[in-house]
């Protein structure tokens, strides 16, 4: 039974709110039939590996979460088998890419890339410039987790860099904010484990992850700048967390 008390379940109700009043107000139901694919797929699939490990049956709320991504993410009209790949490897990545026995890769931006990749999906990042929506809520989830310093690091640095080229090419810089997604930003940037836990390091993870974004969408990627940012940020999470910080270890 899910812990109203925690944040992971205060998390998968919120993500299921939104995506009902999204899909109600879009009338685009296949969204809903995606994310219900891509949670599923994502449950049954650690359910079986917990199993496999452990003996016991267990269904965890981490895959649960790690499928409604999948499922805002991807086009909703991306085909089932495509949806439940994704999924796959999303929760795959958390057992073959290990570190002192945590995950080193956000599982569903590492499966929602390599699905762009190497399955030729497109993405529709559902509802993620709605700031009203994700930035109330997001600050809560934020703060429970304390992650504060990661949304300061990204929005200092997305702020400087993205203000001076509006400022170059004389465009208000009130734009910049409505360019900003609220969806990534605020649910799949501060992921737990796989974000740093000392402060300095959690401002340079969201400024680096800021600063790659920038210059990946300015070089002209044909990728997802914001997944593969992501990723390379999460890659650094080690090194980070062993990263001094006055003179103290």
């Amino acid at each position: 039974m899910l812990n109203i008390k925690s944040i992971k379940t205060q998390l998968i109700i919120y993500l299921l709110v939104v995506a009902l009043a999204l899909a109600v107000r879009g009338r685009d139901f296949s969204f809903l039939v995606a994310l219900a694919i891509a949670v599923f797929a994502a449950t049954l699939i650690e359910t079986l590996i917990l199993y496999v490990r452990t003996k016991s049956f267990k269904i965890a709320s981490s895959p649960i979460i790690t499928g409604m991504i999948i499922g805002y993410v991807l086009s909703g009209d991306t085909a089932w088998w495509k949806l439940t790949l994704t999924a796959l490897v999303a929760i795959f990545s958390k057992y073959l890419f290990v570190f002192k026995k945590k995950h080193i890769f956000n599982p569903a931006a590492f499966g929602i890339f390599l699905s762009t990749l190497m399955l030729g999906t497109s993405t529709q990042w559902k509802g993620t410039y709605m700031w009203y929506v994700w930035v109330p809520c997001g600050l809560y989830f934020v703060q429970r987790i304390n992650k504060m310093e990661i949304i300061i690091g990204y929005t200092i640095v997305s702020l400087a860099l993205f203000g001076i080229q509006a400022v170059l090419q004389k465009v208000s810089l009130l734009n910049i904010l409505g360019y900003f997604s609220y969806f990534y930003i605020f649910i799949m940037v501060i992921e737990p484990k796989t974000t740093p836990s000392k402060p300095i390091a959690k401002y340079i993870f969201g400024a680096g992850t800021a600063a790659l974004i920038f210059a990946f969408t300015e070089s002209g990627v044909r990728f997802d700048a914001e997944l593969f940012s992501l990723l390379l940020a999460n890659i650094m999470v080690p090194l980070l967390n062993k990263k001094r910080q006055g003179g103290v270890a």
